[in-house]
């Protein structure tokens, strides 16, 4: 098990080289999309329509932070249970999503389109938003705002600590508890 410190734009390339267990501190622009922003996403892929951000290398941080305080960048901020994301994730990873952050198990669709699309699933530490928040600098509403909390948000990362769960090569740490 290694440590990193990467920005968001390097994780396609470092795919190749990151393992399950690993401990990556990530920093960059990361997006919020939940179940019901998935719904939405994919309608607009559905009509051939824009999409609120660029699928392509980006990061989903499957989360609904909370209001945010004054004097903060934004409010409790843990992960979802990425399994209710695996309906929308293989197609998603197939357009190019480098990255998801959440929490628990995927299914095994998920984890062979992660391995087809040489992305990466990582975990956050749940039960622990507040903390995580503080490795949030700047937090912005840019689609679906009628969602609230789940309303897709532009976040930038710093030094987020993360374990990645799920490698580009099927290294999993779920899959002892999965059999």
């Amino acid at each position: 098990m290694s440590e990193y410190r990467l920005n968001t734009n390097e994780l396609k390339e470092a795919a190749s080289y990151l393992n399950a267990g690993d401990t990556v501190y990530l920093s960059g622009t990361v997006y919020t999309s939940r179940d019901a922003a998935h719904k939405k996403i994919m309608s607009l892929i559905d009509e051939g329509k824009p999409l609120p951000y660029d699928i392509k290398n980006a990061v989903i941080y499957y989360a609904g932070p909370t209001p945010t305080p004054e004097g903060h960048a934004i409010g409790s901020c843990g992960p979802t249970t990425s399994s209710r994301m695996d309906v929308y994730a293989p197609r998603l990873l197939d357009m190019g999503l480098s990255a998801m952050v959440g929490k628990g198990p995927r299914n095994a669709e998920v984890c062979e389109a992660i391995k087809r699309n040489g992305a990466l699933y990582f975990c956050a530490i749940g039960g622990a938003g507040a903390l995580a928040s503080r490795c949030i600098t700047d937090c912005e509403v840019i689609a679906f705002p009628e969602l609230g909390c789940e309303s897709v948000k532009r976040l930038e990362f710093s030094s987020f600590p993360l374990t990645l769960a799920i490698d580009a090569h099927g290294g999993n740490l779920f899959k002892n508890s999965m059999e």
